[in-house]
């Protein structure tokens, strides 16, 4: 057991935290609005700093542990690419605006609202399906990380039986994330992530802090990057030509992703509804970008850490010890053995490297990370099923109370699924990939979908259809193709058959995220050419956007249809006050200056070959900026977000619940 005293009480502290405030929201989820939409109250920061929580649990920590164990410093360098697509996303409010100006509390209620109630039921599945399937192994990575990071035994007796370390582990946090959503809905969601999400975020601060100040130092660690093998620097961007997975294509295939789809995936749809009116939406977009500059640091910094440990000669000692618990673990393959042993490699370093207390807080931080990112998952995948699959067929309106236990059984539903998945299904691959080739299913035809239904008013639910069917298809092609054994079509291959060739350079030649690339631009092809040839239909934009004569009072600024400035062209318009604007100067700012860097180092690179040595004192300034940033960013957030959740409390208390805001589209007879 490496936990001590100190360590437990950090951490039952904070989950006794957790539960007092999920037990406070519960007075106030009485509507079904409440529960799915936390009646939609709220405001920018608690959002973004609770929506960033929801989407970095233990997976996705234990995911960018996997992929800069690959890629060191380069996997950085390239992953800013993105940044003028979150520039641009930011400042237009990119999909996210015109979304929350639908009042719609699920995307395929969108979908019912924009072309079909069929088109909603059949999307709405298929968002299930891949939903949940993606999110099956998310307790089996939790558990793992935890029984390797506390030092847990594979089994333990009790009442004189013995039971699995691993199966009680997931469990246990699966329980507690039930009951926090159980408890208070997308409220209790939203109040304790943001609890989380300051937590954490300081912590992971304090971590970096004891990596680069105490545990190692700079030349120890440049020392271990420089051994890295010809072709797959872990500093210099430029020289990683023979990296296989996480390549310079997969990076700008990301980019694309990041604008199709997104707000396609729904693991977290409840932010996607609950911002106190679209404008506040579109500003959490704005602040979430945060989350990637800065917030996330500690994923660069762990993994150099751990590499740094295992093979930097003054650590030999604590190399060997890190050895020998990789070594422990049993798996039924040897594949399956490599991945166990890629995905518990951090955790057993850390609870090599850190000192009684801060092992505890980051056991802590990575509990609450576990269970933010469980409970927006189930909440979203359970009313998903009931909003979008179940409730359409229903002829008549389910009460209130019936409509939320409903809910609720969804999503225990959902949890006992991911823990049987969690069971059954065998750890041989990275997460990524995993996670490109199951979201795929789902947002290869869905972002066409969205952004023509929300863009273009002459989409038409044909083209949707297409998109839709085309999208899915040719993910679950990619699926069968890489799982497959396509031994037997080798011979037919050499002997010219062309199926068997396309089959078998899809297998070998073609990656998950470049599969991913081809679904997406079939399904935007259909979608436009379907829409366009075939029956025609033109939709009321403005009752669509409750825009014009159908604006909602409070949710909507008159008169935005006037001549604009250039700065409301960027999309700083009218609804910003003084203080949006330097909120937005500020996160635009940031990601402006470091695009610039990207683009004259780059230049730099392709003129000069710029040596490896450069780059580390590079990337040592880098390092030290952005946990100074992430440290700011986090007192930032925290204190805004203290602000809104006053807010969202006192609106709750005053807030009138309408019994008919529960999902349905209501259609003129």
């Amino acid at each position: 057991m490496n936990m001590h005293t100190i360590d437990w009480v950090i951490v039952f502290g904070l989950l006794a935290t957790l539960l007092m405030g999920a037990a406070y929201t519960a007075r106030y989820t009485n509507s079904v609005s409440a529960f799915l939409a936390a009646n939609r109250c709220g405001r920018r920061y608690i959002i973004a700093m609770a929506n960033a929580m929801a989407g970095v649990g233990v997976i996705t920590l234990v995911n960018y542990f996997e992929m800069r164990f690959e890629t060191g410093f380069t996997g950085f360098w390239w992953d800013s690419l993105s940044e003028p697509a979150l520039i641009v996303i930011a400042l237009s409010g990119w999909t996210i605006y015109r979304f929350r100006q639908t009042r719609a509390m699920t995307l395929a209620q969108f979908f019912e609202m924009r072309y079909s109630r069929n088109f909603r039921v059949f999307a709405g599945l298929v968002a299930f399906i891949a939903g949940i399937v993606n999110f099956g192994i998310y307790p089996q990575v939790g558990a793992h990380f935890f029984m390797a990071l506390c030092g847990f035994p594979e089994t333990f007796l009790f009442l004189g039986f013995e039971c699995s370390t691993f199966i009680c582990l997931m469990l246990f946090m699966l329980g507690t994330a039930i009951v926090f959503t159980f408890l208070g809905g997308q409220i209790a969601i939203m109040v304790t992530d943001f609890i989380q999400g300051a937590f954490v975020n300081l912590v992971f601060v304090i971590l970096i802090a004891f990596l680069l100040g105490w545990a190692f130092s700079w030349d120890q660690i440049a020392e271990t990057m420089l051994k890295a093998p010809e072709g797959k620097s872990l500093v210099n961007p430029f020289h990683m030509e023979k990296q296989a997975d996480f390549n310079v294509p997969y990076y700008l295939i990301a980019v694309f992703i990041v604008f199709y789809g997104f707000i396609s995936w729904q693991g977290t749809q409840g932010y996607n509804c609950c911002a106190a009116n679209a404008h506040e939406a579109k500003m959490a977009g704005v602040l979430w970008g945060w989350r990637w500059r800065l917030l996330l640091t500690v994923t660069i910094i762990v993994p150099i850490a751990v590499i740094t440990l295992q093979k930097h000669p003054d650590f030999a000692v604590q190399a060997t010890e890190l050895q020998q618990s990789l070594d422990s673990i049993s798996a039924d393959s040897d594949r399956e053995l490599a991945t166990l042993q890629n995905r518990m490699r951090t955790p057993f370093a850390l609870a090599l490297l850190l000192p009684p207390g801060l092992l505890g807080l980051v056991c802590a931080a990575m509990m609450a990370a576990f269970i933010s990112t469980n409970d927006s998952y189930m909440h979203s995948w359970g009313s998903i099923f009931i909003q979008d699959v179940v409730l359409p067929f229903r002829k008549k309106p389910l009460s209130p109370r019936q409509h939320l236990w409903m809910l609720r059984f969804s999503i225990l539903g959902v949890a006992i699924f991911i823990f049987i998945a969690s069971l059954l299904i065998r750890p041989t691959q990275y997460i990524a990939m995993f996670f490109s080739i199951t979201s795929a299913v789902f947002v290869g035809g869905a972002g066409a979908a969205i952004i023509g239904g929300l863009y273009w008013k002459r989409g038409t639910a044909y083209g949707a259809w297409a998109a839709m069917i085309s999208g899915a298809i040719l993910a679950v092609t990619g699926v069968v193709v890489k799982q497959a054994d396509l031994t037997s079509l080798e011979p037919l291959m050499e002997q010219g058959n062309s199926f068997a060739r396309l089959l078998l350079f899809l297998r070998d030649d073609v990656t998950g995220q470049e599969m991913n690339l081809y679904s997406m631009l079939t399904a935007i092809g259909l979608y436009v050419g379907v829409s366009l040839f075939g029956p025609r239909n033109v939709t009321n934009m403005d009752r669509l956007l409750h825009r014009g004569q159908y604006a909602i009072e409070g949710e909507s600024v008159p008169n935005m249809d006037e001549p604009k400035t250039w700065l409301e062209r960027l999309g700083i318009d009218r609804e910003f006050t003084k203080g949006d604007r330097w909120v937005a100067y500020i996160s635009v700012g940031w990601p402006l200056i470091w695009t610039i860097v990207l683009i004259v180092l780059s230049i730099w690179n392709l003129k000069v070959d710029v040596t490896d040595h450069w780059w580390l004192s590079f990337w040592r300034i880098m390092t030290w900026v952005l946990t100074g940033g992430a440290l700011m960013v986090t007192i930032w957030f925290t204190i805004g977000g203290l602000f809104d959740m006053r807010f969202l409390f006192k609106h709750l208390k005053t807030h009138r619940a309408d019994d008919t805001d529960d999902g349905r589209v209501e259609r003129d007879s």
